[in-house]
């Protein structure tokens, strides 16, 4: 963590990053959340995302499940930004079915912005989304 980023601001990031999901905000983290060129890497298939194809993702998340809710959060700083642990609950809007995919994320923050975030989950949880 630079010495333009506090802790305390680490934990806001974090804050406005789930409670922008949460809200299908996605434009939001846009522009306060990701910094331009941030890295989203995730652990089940090892592949490294730009902000704009994250937010394609997020994009079709919000679209698709309903009732997005961030439960069972552990979140510390950390000396670059912070790590969380959560549960993503929802219900897919196709079928109405409860969805739950625990996870672990872990970012890099920089003024006050996300420059690297690592997230770790496991697959099988997804399979109800596929």
């Amino acid at each position: 963590m630079d010495s333009e980023t506090t802790a305390q601001q680490s934990l806001e990031v974090a804050d406005r990053l789930f409670k922008s999901i949460e809200r299908g905000d996605v434009a939001a983290i846009r522009s306060a959340v990701y910094a331009p060129n941030a890295k989203i890497w995730h652990n089940n298939d090892g592949q490294t995302q730009t902000v704009e194809q994250n937010l394609a993702v997020l994009g079709w998340v919000v679209a698709n499940i309903g009732e997005i809710a961030y439960t069972d959060v552990r979140r510390q700083a950390t000396p670059a930004g912070f790590v969380q642990q959560h549960v993503l609950r929802g219900k897919l809007k196709s079928s109405g079915k409860e969805f739950s995919l625990p996870a672990c994320i872990v970012c890099e923050v920089e003024n006050g912005r996300i420059t690297r975030l690592d997230e770790y989950l496991d697959s099988a949880h997804t399979a109800a989304l596929r």
